[in-house]
């Protein structure tokens, strides 16, 4: 199976780019009715952003503890913390995904001065999660396809760097917008 994936890893990153991105699109778009979902208790839709919250600070650990764990050489903690990270991604994104489309978005409550920041960080942390889904998808596919010893000869450590950097700042971007919504100016 892995020797099939090493000549495909493009195109294979591409396709599930594209499906996972038009999931995302389709589904704040509104596509998917939300009487197509079963609705969970209001406590766990209320308690949503800020698992969200917390799900994205664990995320943006493990993905700094996995680039000093492969600065130390450390092969095997590099893919739990970053295999751990794309979980939390997934996580966090059907989490999202799924109260949004049952409640709608969150309108920013703070005052109409601040709205414009607020909307500048939202449009970065979107815009680089956005970017960070083929990026992540290329290089797990890399890390799949070939064995540690051989990654290095791959784009793998080159795009995974700029990938790891993306992601943490979109992880950490969208901490601050949990707390621009929910803890400083809640509606």
């Amino acid at each position: 199976m892995r020797s099939s994936v090493r000549g495909h890893v493009g195109g294979l990153a591409a396709v599930l780019s594209v499906v996972s991105l038009a999931i995302i699109f389709g589904t704040v778009g509104g596509v998917v009715p939300s009487s197509l979902l079963p609705r969970a208790p209001e406590t766990l839709i209320t308690a949503i952003p800020h698992l969200n919250a917390a799900m994205s600070a664990l995320a943006l650990v493990a993905i700094v503890g996995g680039v000093r764990a492969i600065h130390r050489q450390n092969v095997h903690a590099h893919r739990q913390r970053m295999g751990a990270a794309f979980v939390l991604f997934v996580a966090f994104l059907s989490l999202y995904l799924y109260r949004l489309t049952l409640e709608g978005t969150t309108h920013f409550g703070g005052p109409a001065a601040i709205e414009p920041v607020y909307l500048l960080i939202l449009a970065i942390h979107v815009s680089l999660a956005i970017l960070c889904v083929p990026l992540l998808f290329y290089v797990l596919l890399l890390a799949y396809a070939y064995e540690p010893a051989e990654l290095s000869t791959t784009p793998h450590p080159r795009i995974g760097r700029i990938a790891a950097a993306l992601w943490a700042i979109s992880f950490a971007l969208g901490i601050v917008v949990y707390l621009l919504l929910y803890v400083a100016f809640p509606a």
